[in-house]
């Protein structure tokens, strides 16, 4: 939990419709409409009980608007000394293999012991700054409970370079990432395709949602089944995805969508708790000892900024993917698969 703030304001029953952004500047001068701007996107701003993302949204007289403010972030994050799971480094960047459970970047509720805090002892001062200060050197992101491989960059060509790369997401450059997910049931098809538009929910600010395209940023993930666990009756499957673009939450949400949330997954997966229970102890042991989204960051390929060399990188499955995967290859006695 965080220690937001929360406001109201009223407007007036017969006051002309206005911009959201523009009342809640007038309401409250303390906060810059910049600031306003980016509560508003991310999910901060209520009326009437429905979260509103478009500062430009027309707001008319006699609703009531919430606005949550989070707590102020240092502007600078402290170097804190951690382990760090360095699979390559160099003067322009660094490779890191990321536990699941640790935060990327600073932000309310985690300004202190993430990813930038311990590369900020790593790399001292080397840390590219496009990011900002609050980020330095990231390129990209993993989900505070997904586990695998991450490049930063150290200065700011190479951050230049790496986000030129991911803005394309390899549909023309040589960029290559590939995921490895536990999902329940299996998919119809053995690889496939979901294209679907992302945007956040106006329900669950937390979420995000399959929208319109219209209302969403495109976005696309390919599929592929490597393994159907149990063989024979599957309850759940192995699936390498690959993404062609890079949305919040993007392979959780799409395989949502398409009937496969993954394993462990609170907030897309709630709805597959009765399919956990047709697991036997041990497989259900297995899950409980994973508690977080069984997702991994398994290969990730780019051309160094510098030397235009093809670096790829490959993680293996850590330790409490590795022990659901074998819980789930073993056969469940005297009962049936849920499909």
């Amino acid at each position: 939990m965080t220690d937001e703030t929360r406001r109201e304001w009223t407007i007036e029953e017969h006051a002309a419709p206005e911009r959201l952004d523009r009342v809640l500047a007038a309401a409250w001068s303390d906060l810059s409409r910049s600031r306003l701007q980016a509560l508003i996107r991310e999910g901060h701003a209520v009326i009437d009980s429905q979260i509103v993302l478009d500062p430009s949204r027309k707001v008319a007289g006699g609703v009531t608007i919430a606005l949550s403010v989070p707590p102020a972030v240092p502007a600078e994050p402290v170097a804190q000394a951690m382990d760090l799971h360095v699979v390559y480094e160099d003067d322009d960047l660094i490779v890191i293999d990321k536990p699941a459970g640790l935060v990327v970047h600073p932000a309310a509720g985690h300004e202190s012991g993430t990813l930038v805090n311990a590369l900020i002892a790593h790399c001292g001062d080397s840390l590219s700054g496009i990011g900002g200060v609050k980020r330095p050197g990231i390129v990209h992101r993993l989900d505070k409970d997904t586990s695998g491989l991450l490049v930063i960059a150290k200065n700011d060509k190479a951050h230049q370079g790496l986000a030129e790369q991911f803005a394309d997401h390899g549909r023309s450059g040589p960029l290559e990432r590939a995921y490895l997910a536990l999902v329940w049931g299996t998919p119809d098809r053995q690889h496939g395709t979901v294209e679907a538009a992302l945007a956040r929910s106006t329900h669950n600010r937390e979420k995000m949602a399959v929208v319109s395209e219209e209302r969403g940023r495109y976005a696309i993930t390919h599929y592929r089944i490597e393994e159907s666990l149990p063989a024979g009756s599957p309850l759940a499957t192995l699936v390498r995805c690959e993404l062609e673009t890079g949305r919040t939450h993007q392979i959780r949400v799409h395989m949502a969508h398409i009937g496969h949330p993954l394993l462990g997954d609170r907030v897309y997966g709630s709805g597959f708790k009765t399919k956990a229970n047709r697991l036997s102890e041990a497989q259900q042991s297995a899950l409980t000892a994973l508690g977080r989204q069984a997702l991994h960051a398994t290969v990730l390929g780019f051309e160094h900024p510098r030397t235009g060399e093809f670096l790829q990188f490959e993680s293996p499955l850590p330790a409490d993917m590795v022990a659901l995967l074998a819980a789930l290859r073993e056969p469940i006695l005297g009962g049936t698969a849920p499909h």
